[in-house]
């Protein structure tokens, strides 16, 4: 793990100097060496800290940060949870350390969250993903339907050039929240092809791989020839399902979530060969970096901040690889609209309407 971190150090550093102008990565940065040398902390849902998705990319802010503020190893940690049980006690364990921030990546720490802002009021926290309603709280949302609708419109580009006509979604679980990464991507996949069938499936939990690979073989086996996941360490199996496949020349495609996943789907046929067609980005680590330099700058305040497409808080990475400029450039147009309110994305899919 050590060995990791120490990498993971050296990966964002480099990010943060070499991140082309124009995105949302321009604002992770300016951390002040010379601000107060402040102490943050991170708990883990079940996913793990190197879930490739979520966890890992709310630490990677507060590294950032780190490097950014050259804050000593001792002052960024994180307690990994195996399970839900673990989330009260991992807060209290930061928060008796002495931590400045205390972060929670993830809408299942809700009940945890409401229990502990009220026995520690004191203490500064992120929740990501959800919002509970106390003066020590910084939520930070996302508009992760606006995301993935443009995903959904990579998804039937690709299919039709394919001569493909079914496409799928994997959810981690069928929760309120992970219906809006359902209901983006099925409206834009309707918005190129009105006609493509979506195959929807949801999975029992976030940390189960093997879960995730069997759910995708299903969907390949049937005829999908794209899925979105959106289910953390679950969809790492989604994703192993479709570079084993890409592997064995069958060509199938996946889509990631929540950071840039095209390093995670490459597969042995080359190094510059992955399965994944593109990924829905969701900038969990410009909102964990932004709360640790509100404590550090004494600006940091309780309430909730919706991170949306006009904000580039979501999208699709810089650089797409199995993208065409093409498609690249027809995607943005839609950004554009929904930046602008020409369109309006719905979080709710039409399945439960």
């Amino acid at each position: 793990m050590k060995r990791y971190l120490a990498l993971l150090l050296v990966v964002i550093l480099f990010a943060v100097s070499c991140t082309p102008a124009g995105t949302a990565e321009d604002h992770i940065g300016g951390a002040d060496p010379e601000a107060p040398k402040v102490k943050l902390g991170l708990v883990t849902d079940t996913g793990g800290i190197d879930d490739k998705s979520f966890n890992q990319g709310t630490w990677e802010g507060l590294v950032a940060y780190k490097v950014g503020a050259k804050l000593e190893e001792e002052n960024v940690k994180f307690l990994q949870s195996t399970s839900d049980a673990d989330y009260i006690p991992n807060l209290t364990t930061l928060a008796e350390e002495g931590m400045d921030l205390v972060v929670a990546p993830g809408f299942l720490f809700e009940d945890a969250i409401k229990q502990f802002s009220t026995d520690f009021p004191e203490q500064k926290i992120l929740f990501i993903d959800a919002a509970v309603d106390a003066p020590n709280v910084m939520n930070a949302v996302f508009a992760e339907h606006e995301g993935s609708y443009l995903v959904g419109v990579a998804a039937a580009l690709k299919a039709q050039e394919a001569g493909k006509n079914k496409v799928g979604f994997i959810g981690g679980a069928d929760f309120e929240l992970i219906q809006k990464f359902e209901a983006g991507f099925e409206q834009g996949v309707k918005a190129i092809a009105p006609e493509m069938e979506i195959v929807i499936q949801y999975a029992t939990a976030f940390d189960k791989p093997e879960e995730g690979q069997t759910l995708a073989s299903k969907m390949y086996d049937d005829g999908v020839y794209v899925i979105y996941h959106a289910a953390g360490g679950t969809g790492n199996g989604a994703i192993k399902e479709a570079k084993d496949r890409r592997e064995n020349e069958e060509d199938v495609w996946i889509i990631g979530v929540d950071k840039d996943q095209y390093e995670d789907g490459i597969y042995s046929g080359g190094d510059v060969e992955s399965a994944i067609l593109t990924s829905m980005i969701k900038r969990v680590d410009l909102a964990a970096y932004r709360a640790a330099q509100a404590v550090a700058d004494g600006t940091f305040e309780g309430g909730t901040v919706e991170y949306k497409i006009k904000d580039e808080g979501v999208g699709i990475p810089a650089e797409n690889p199995n993208l065409t400029d093409e498609w690249v450039n027809t995607i943005n147009e839609y950004k554009d609209k929904i930046a602008g309110g020409e369109i309006t994305v719905d979080p709710v899919p039409s399945r439960v309407k």
